[in-house]
């Protein structure tokens, strides 16, 4: 069973959240908060597998309260739900930690599986939040060569991030620690010259596009 909390200031918004979540055999909702403190609060506590958060909320609002849970559980999946695709948005909830970002005129039926691919380490993301992000990340196209800097173990992990999974769901495909994705990807971005997960996902994108191929 999946256990997710859910997040929004507005009382209707949580009850047809929950409502929509009571249809399914394989999710529950643990807890439901209507500002970012309380949502902080409540992951300690009840350690859902998915939290969905929206960003827009009075005092603490979703980017600091995914700070403040992905800081104190790291292992948190934070999937934001909002009606706002801006990019500065989308790449602060990305920064903060969130893995997957949706809008809130989703059809029910995505909400869900958004909800079942951040518990399994996937990325969930509406088309016009990703959208916003590739257009703010746009560099120029990156050389299939570049990725010859790296080891192949970071080459794997690197390409990984690309498919969208969490260092989590990587560790586990690879069977290794988390830890040690997270060394990997640190000497991938430093290889790379990119700041962060966005980038270095955006990176692999466009390194396929110019011709790059995993080593068989």
């Amino acid at each position: 069973m999946i256990r997710v909390l859910i997040v929004d200031d507005h009382p209707m918004m949580r009850s047809g959240m929950a409502q929509l979540i009571a249809t399914t055999a394989d999710i529950e909702v643990v807890g439901q908060a209507a500002d970012g403190e309380e949502a902080a609060a409540l992951d300690l506590e009840l350690e859902p597998d998915v939290v969905l958060m929206d960003v827009s909320m009075p005092g603490v609002d979703g980017v600091e309260a995914t700070r403040r849970i992905t800081a104190a559980r790291p292992a948190a999946t934070v999937v934001m739900l909002t009606s706002f695709a801006e990019q500065e948005r989308v790449l602060a909830a990305l920064d903060a930690g969130a893995v997957g970002y949706l809008l809130k005129d989703a059809e029910p039926d995505e909400i869900l599986r958004a909800v079942r691919a951040g518990a399994v380490g996937e990325a969930p993301f509406s088309p016009r939040a990703a959208t916003a992000l590739v257009a703010d990340r746009r560099r120029e196209p990156a050389r299939p060569s570049d990725i010859d800097r790296l080891t192949a173990r970071e080459r794997e992990v690197l390409l990984l991030v690309g498919d969208g999974l969490t260092n989590k769901a990587i560790a586990r495909e690879l069977g290794i620690s988390e830890k040690t994705v997270k060394a990997h990807l640190t000497n991938a971005y430093s290889a790379l010259g990119v700041a962060d997960r966005t980038q270095a996902a955006l990176w692999v994108e466009r390194w396929r596009a110019a011709g790059g191929s995993q080593p068989s």
